[in-house]
């Protein structure tokens, strides 16, 4: 019983740490479109 409790707890960790690394990556790269269509925008106005 105790092996299969220490197995599931790496597994819920592992899976939470590459979530987390995944949502990291996402977020900037939405980060840097967004920045890069407003500043697109943003020139055309002032055109």
């Amino acid at each position: 019983m105790d092996e299969t409790i220490r197995i599931i707890l790496i597994i819920i960790v592992s899976v939470s740490i590459f979530g987390l690394i995944v949502f990291v990556f996402v977020k900037n790269f939405i980060r840097k479109k967004l920045d890069y269509y407003l500043e697109e925008k943003n020139k055309k106005n002032k055109l």
